[in-house]
């Protein structure tokens, strides 16, 4: 397949480029710039895109089967406190970035997109989410390393969610669990739907690589199309 991917020099997105060329597929990677050369990421190809500009995203991703959304303000690989800065400073990216997607989703319609998104909208309890419960949601941040203002870009990217959810285009979102880093690939791991799943020992968790194996898993096997799902050990 062709697989496009949106911040494939991030954490995440690199390691689904990574995934996907594993697996024979042709790796696109998308980027502010396409003109930098980044070969520590293994994609087939480099092209330029502006995820705000309808008309940018529209013209870039033709020629996919699959666009994989691992869009993050900056690069928090490389610059995690620009990350936190700019996510904080403008929660509403993440709602305008999926709005700019599916626009161009309008000219391309036979595009699966799978978008991996935030974690903060799903349940912890019927009918309530994380982020329904602030003093709470700021203290887990603080344990996970973020700031407790980034709590207004949880909240963005649940206003994202609902935008895809207003849509018929062939949209997937992925809400990591609580807790995602570098690890192992083990391709062993537990799917959920809109429920926060933890472990024994109340852990929510996964590595950055077995995240990249559920995208790819979903990409050639679609199973949530317009829908969102989980993932943790």
């Amino acid at each position: 397949m062709q697989i496009g991917v949106i911040g494939a020099t991030g954490n995440l997105g690199r390691r689904v480029a990574a995934e996907a060329a594993r697996r024979g597929h042709h790796v696109t990677g998308f980027t502010r710039d396409a003109s930098r050369p980044h070969p520590e990421v293994p994609v087939a190809t480099w092209r330029s895109i502006d995820v705000l500009d309808p008309e940018s995203a529209t013209a870039a991703i033709g020629g996919l089967d699959v666009l994989v959304s691992a869009y993050g303000p900056g690069n928090a690989s490389q610059d995690f406190d620009d990350t936190m800065r700019r996510s904080i400073e403008d929660p509403s990216t993440f709602a305008r970035v999926a709005a700019t997607l599916l626009k161009a989703l309008d000219a391309h319609p036979s595009i699966r997109l799978i978008v991996i998104g935030g974690t903060g909208s799903l349940e912890i309890s019927p009918g309530v989410v994380m982020a329904d419960r602030a003093d709470h949601m700021r203290a887990d941040l603080e344990k996970i390393g973020l700031p407790g203002d980034y709590i207004v870009a949880v909240e963005g990217h649940r206003a994202a969610l609902n935008t895809y959810r207003l849509s018929n285009r062939l949209w997937t979102y992925l809400s990591p669990p609580e807790y995602a880093f570098p690890g192992e690939r083990t391709g062993r791991f537990r799917l959920g739907g809109d429920q926060l799943l933890t472990d024994s020992d109340g852990q929510s968790r996964i590595s950055f690589e077995d995240l990249a194996v559920a995208v790819i898993d979903e990409a050639e096997l679609p199973a949530h199309t317009q829908r969102r799902f989980t993932i943790a050990y």
